[in-house]
Parts: structure tokens; C-alpha cells; sequence
């Protein structure tokens, strides 16, 4: 239920809080007040698209609060545990909106993206406008309307599972049916590649030792003059390299150790340090002989690296990689070859899901001409209620023999409708009268609202257009009958609707010839007979105009009297 909504600086509004009850709340007032401005609030705050012009003329920005109370609703307490955030029984949706069109949004206080909260929204408001009926000539609202009434969601289900693993399968049957085609000629491009590549005789890691001797090889007269160098000043120096010196040295420190054994320690190391010198020399040696040229070597090696590259070019792969490449066409040329039993797979795969589905989906539109009797019925009767005594509602199920596998099933759902005794039902959108229209869309509303499904507010924007005198009455009525079932918000004009509301609050204009701005006032039954009595008289409110509200006001309501007779 909504129970608090605060706007600020939005539209004409300044500033105004309104507190509300469950049931039916009437929302009334001259037009141009601001009513419907009230309903686009609530729609922006259940995430709703907003722009710059919805800032108040000179504010910074636009302000919306919406406060809910969220007790035993699973489906907004399931939402609010996915996203990890607190509760308590209670929910605040905060937007913001500034100046320059961007906006922000805030669930108790949490950032949130819009998207977010549009999937919170549907959870808490149905929001039904002037327009409604637009909406129901859509087949998918139609659809839909008549599973929420049927509450289908159970056999939906499995219908839309299984149609999402047929369609996953088939697409994978069709790759490899495109495959198929293609394959001989495939087959015997892969088949020539594999062998050239296999022909190359790659072994792991030959790329780069290749290179590493490849480059070594380019370099080799500068790598031979660097270790000649090095040889010459460690090793072979003709008495003046660091060998022959550290041999002197450790000769003069033998003697000088029997004078003064101090000089032990560092004679020892003297004499460690011959060792590696001796070792580096003789490594510089050998380094030296690799390095001379072995013509048919460095052949070898301009060949096999130039061999490899052209393949690599070949297949658009750097040479690295080119050992990879064998082992992916090794797997494309296998799944080619067992294309024909994984065909006889997926085509049996195939078969078995369709089976499935239409079991499933024949399930489901058993159920949907089930409800679509029902939903006719009620809407029917509810017609009839409304002021068309010979209007008749259907709701037509049809199974075409071609229908795809479809997640919402096979059935294709339409509206008829006929307002006129003996006319024959049409589809809902060739109706003319927008009276009858506004009525109708009505009816499919209380028709189709049912408590089960988790909406914790409804709202009607002047849904009783067109209509007046009785059937005005039976419009309030029928409100008044959904908000036993949780809450109604009704914008409306006609005083036979008011007055059959839980509470009333007056929607007013304010303006002091500079500006104007929006106010609200939950209004006492003094305050609604005269409110009343303005909606039912012209310029000047009557004493007649005032005893006719008071007796709508206290006069027995048709909903209660139903509870007492049924006690």
C-alpha cells in the first residue's frame, strides 16, 4: 500500500505530503489543478522517464518520496533480499531530478539504476489512464491480462523453459545442417591444410629456439669479437690477463703467510678466485669454437624459419602460434566428420523438446480457454453493470497448426467485444465509442485485478470519462469493490464516484497573478459535502446541491450492504 507520497518542486508543485489508507481514495478538483500531475509523480517515482521540464519554473530540482507499506508482499520483499537491501515492512522510493534533466534514483536510501526500479515498480502500482483501452488492443497485453486473471504462471513456466532449450537446440541443428552443405569442399580445404602442416613437422618450442639461433648466427662476428676480448683480458693474455695476475698474487701471498699468519684468509681467496677464472676461460674457448660458421646449419635454419612464416601467413596466425593452429583444424575436421550422428542427435534432441512443448503448451491452453470463459463472463456482466445492457465480452482462443514454439505457448488470444445488442463480437480496437471504450477498459480492469498477484496499489486516471448519471455511480461502485481487495487511488470528475470513497482529498490551484502552485487537503465530511456539492452544481453551490452530497455521502454504501446481507 502506498501509505506517505512528498513531492517537492515538481510541475506546479512546490511543496505537498499527502497521507494515505487502504481502500478507495478519491482525488478531485477543478481541472487544470493538478490531479493527473499527481499520477505522473507516483509514475516517476516508480521509475518513469523524466526530463527537465519536469522541475518546477526557477527550483534547482525535483523532488519525489513515495513511502509503502510492504507487509506479506513476497514478491517486493523477494526483490528487496535480491538486491541486499534492508526492509522492515516498509519502503522508500526517493527520485530525483534536476534542472538539467538528469536524475537520480534511491530505494531506502540506496542508489539505484533506473532499470531497477521499473522492475520494483510493476511490483507495487498498476497505474491505468484515460488511454487504457489502447493498451488492450495490443495481443500481448490481451495475452497477458487473461494469464495474470487464469494465474497461469505455473503453466508458463515450463512452456517458455522448454521452448528456450528447443530454440538453443535448433539453432545449433541448423549450424550444423549449413555445415553439412559445405563440407565435402570443407573437408578437403582442412584436410590439405592439415597436411602441409604436419608436413612442417613442428615440434613444442621450435619457433622460438629458432629464432634464439637465428639471431644468434646475425650476430656472430660481434659475439666472437666480444668473447675474444673477454679471453684474452681473463685468460689468454700472454702473462698480463687476470689469471696470470691472481697467480702471482697468490704466490707472493703463500710466502708472506709463514711470516704473518693473518694473511691466511686472504691468501685463501686469492686462491679460490683461480678457479672460476680458470673455468670462465675455458668456457670463452668452447663459446668460441660454436661460433664458428656451419654453412648448411645456418641454411637449415633460413629455410625452416622462412617455411614457417609462409604458413603462418597462410593462416593468419604468428609463427608462434602456427603449432595451435594444427590442433584447431585437428577438432574442426573431427566435428565435420561426426556431423552426420551429431545431425541424428540434436534432430532426435529436436524432436523430444518439441514433444515436450506441445504437451506442456496444450496444458496451458486448456487453462487459458478456461479462464478466457470466465474472464468473458465477469467482463460481461460487468459491461451490462457499467450501462451497456447488451454488451457481450469474449475472449477468443486460437491454436494455429503452423504456430511456432513460442515462450508465451501456441495460442494466439483476442479481445471482442460487441456494445449493441445483436451486433456480433469484433476485435476490441474496432469499438468506436470512446465512452464505451473507457467502460470496457474498466471492466477488463476490476475483471482482471486480482489480489494473488501481488499489486499493492492501483491507480485510475479519470477512467470514468465519457460516463454519467447511474452509470457513473455503478463506475464508483465497482472502484469501490477493488478497493476492498487492497487500495484504489481514482482521479475523477464525477461526484457519484467521490462519493463512494474511503477518503477524499481536493486537488486545488493556487495563484497570486505571478505564479501558481499545487495544494492538497485530505478533506473531513463537512469539507467533502462541499466538495460534492461544487461537482454537482455550477457557479454557486446550492443548499440543494449540498443536501443531495450529503445523502450520496450517508447513504448506505452498495459494498458494505453486500457484506451484511452475506453475514
Amino acid at each position: 500500500m502506498l501509505s506517505h507520497l512528498q513531492i517537492r518542486d515538481f510541475a506546479i508543485i512546490d511543496a505537498v505530503e499527502l497521507e494515505l489508507r487502504s481502500g478507495l481514495t478519491a482525488l478531485t478538483g477543478e481541472t487544470g489543478a493538478g490531479k493527473s500531475i499527481l499520477v505522473d509523480a507516483v509514475m516517476l517515482a516508480i521509475g518513469g522517464r523524466a526530463g527537465a521540464d519536469s522541475v518546477r519554473h526557477g527550483a534547482e530540482r525535483a523532488e519525489i518520496t513515495a513511502t509503502f507499506d510492504i507487509a506479506g508482499n513476497a514478491g517486493v520483499l523477494a526483490w528487496l533480499a535480491e538486491q541486499a537491501l534492508d526492509a522492515e515492512g516498509e519502503l522508500m522510493l526517493r527520485r530525483v531530478i534536476g534542472a538539467d534533466g538528469r536524475s537520480r534514483a534511491y530505494v531506502n536510501g540506496q542508489l539505484q539504476p533506473l532499470a531497477q526500479l521499473r522492475s520494483l515498480g510493476d511490483l507495487l502500482i498498476d497505474i491505468h489512464g484515460q488511454q487504457e483501452f489502447l493498451t488492450l488492443t495490443r495481443r500481448d497485453t490481451q495475452r497477458t491480462l487473461l494469464d495474470e486473471h487464469g494465474r497461469h504462471a505455473a503453466l508458463l513456466e515450463p512452456v517458455a523453459r522448454i521452448a528456450r532449450l528447443y530454440r538453443a537446440v535448433d539453432a545449433r541443428f541448423n549450424e550444423l545442417t549449413i555445415a553439412a552443405s559445405e563440407r565435402d569442399a570443407r573437408l578437403e580445404l582442412l584436410r590439405y591444410q592439415q597436411k602441409e602442416l604436419e608436413g612442417l613437422g613442428l615440434k613444442p618450442g621450435e619457433v622460438a629456439e629458432l629464432l634464439i639461433e637465428a639471431q644468434r648466427l646475425a650476430n656472430r662476428g660481434r659475439l666472437a669479437e666480444t668473447a675474444q676480448v673477454a679471453l684474452a683480458l681473463l685468460y689468454e693474455g700472454e702473462g698480463d690477463d687476470a689469471l696470470a695476475r691472481a697467480g702471482r698474487a697468490a704466490t707472493a701471498l703463500r710466502a708472506a703467510i709463514e711470516l704473518d699468519a693473518r694473511l691466511g684468509s686472504v691468501g685463501a681467496l686469492v686462491e679460490e678466485a683461480l678457479i672460476p677464472l680458470r673455468e670462465a676461460g675455458r668456457e670463452l674457448g668452447a663459446y668460441l669454437e660454436s661460433l664458428e660458421v656451419d654453412p648448411k646449419r645456418q641454411e637449415f635454419i633460413e629455410q625452416r624459419i622462412a617455411s614457417i612464416e609462409q604458413l603462418a601467413r597462410k593462416h593468419r596466425v604468428p609463427a608462434k602460434a602456427l603449432a595451435d593452429q594444427l590442433g584447431r583444424l585437428n577438432e574442426e575436421i573431427a566435428t565435420l566428420e561426426s556431423a552426420e550422428s551429431q545431425l541424428a542427435g540434436l534432430e532426435a534432441e529436436r524432436a523430444g523438446l518439441a514433444k515436450d512443448y506441445r504437451a506442456a503448451a496444450r496444458l496451458l491452453g486448456a487453462a487459458r480457454r478456461q479462464a478466457a470463459s470466465a474472464l468473458g463472463g465477469a467482463v460481461t456482466e460487468l459491461m451490462r453493470v457499467l450501462g451497456m445492457p447488451g454488451g457481450v465480452f469474449e475472449v477468443r482462443v486460437e491454436s494455429p497448426a503452423d504456430a511456432p514454439l513460442d515462450p508465451h505457448g501456441l495460442d494466439t488470444i483476442e479481445f471482442l467485444v460487441s456494445a449493441n445488442p445483436g451486433q456480433p463480437p469484433k476485435p476490441i480496437a474496432r469499438v468506436a465509442s470512446g465512452g464505451e471504450l473507457s467502460r470496457i477498459s474498466l471492466a477488463v480492469q476490476v475483471a482482471a485485478a486480482n489480489e494473488s498477484q501481488g499489486r499493492l496499489c492501483m491507480i485510475f486516471d479519470e477512467v470514468d470519462a465519457g460516463v454519467g448519471g447511474a452509470v457513473a455511480e455503478m463506475v464508483g461502485r465497482q472502484l469501490r469493490a477493488l478497493g476492498t481487495r487492497g487500495q484504489v487511488l481514482c482521479v475523477t470528475h464525477l461526484p457519484q464516484v467521490a462519493g463512494q470513497a474511503d477518503q477524499h482529498v481536493r486537488v486545488a490551484k493556487l495563484t497570486d497573478g505571478r505564479s501558481s502552485r499545487t495544494s492538497l487537503a485530505s478533506l473531513g465530511p463537512e469539507e467533502r459535502i462541499e466538495e460534492l456539492a461544487r461537482m454537482l452544481g455550477g457557479v454557486e453551490i446550492t443548499s440543494k446541491a449540498r443536501e443531495h452530497a450529503r445523502e450520496m455521502l450517508t447513504g448506505p454504501k452498495p459494498v458494505a450492504a453486500e457484506r451484511r446481507k452475506r453475514r
